[in-house]
C-alpha cells in the first residue's frame, strides 16, 4: 500500500547538525500525523517530534529549541532538522506517519514506520 523511506542519518560531532528526511510513497490519498521517534541501545523507543497536516508541532522536552520538524504535504515528506546535537541524541531514528491509502477499491488508513536511520553523535 505505502512505504516510508528515510535518509539523512550519519556521524556528526557534538554541536553539529543533521537533517533527516522521510518520504512516503505508494497509493497515498493523504497523510495526517507524521513524526519522528528514536531508540537508543538498551532503551525503549521514544517520541522526538510530531507534526499535524495543519502544521501544529509537538516536541520531546529533551529536543526543544534544538530540533525542528517540518513537512511538505504535496510531497508527503516530513523533515527533522537537528542542531546542537549531543552524544545523548545518538540513536536509530524512525519516521512514523498515519497514511490514508487506496487499497482494494476503497480508502484505508493505518500507521506506517520507516526502516530507521542511524544518528551517531561523537563527543
Amino acid at each position: 500500500q505505502a512505504q516510508l523511506v528515510e535518509s539523512g542519518g550519519g556521524l556528526v560531532q557534538a554541536g553539529g547538525s543533521l537533517r533527516l528526511s522521510c518520504a512516503a510513497s505508494g497509493s497515498i490519498v493523504s497523510a495526517s500525523l507524521m513524526g519522528w521517534y528514536r531508540q537508543a541501545p538498551g532503551k525503549q523507543r521514544e517520541l522526538v517530534a510530531t507534526i499535524t497536516s495543519g502544521g501544529s508541532t509537538n516536541y520531546a522536552e529533551s529536543v526543544k529549541g534544538r530540533f525542528t520538524i517540518s513537512r511538505d504535504n504535496a510531497k508527503n515528506t516530513v523533515y527533522l532538522q537537528m542542531n546542537s546535537l549531543k552524544p545523548e541524541d545518538t540513536a536509530v531514528y524512525y519516521c512514523n506517519a498515519h497514511l490514508y491509502t487506496w487499497y482494494g477499491g476503497r480508502v484505508s488508513n493505518r500507521d506506517y514506520w520507516g526502516q530507521g536511520t542511524q544518528v551517531t553523535v561523537s563527543s
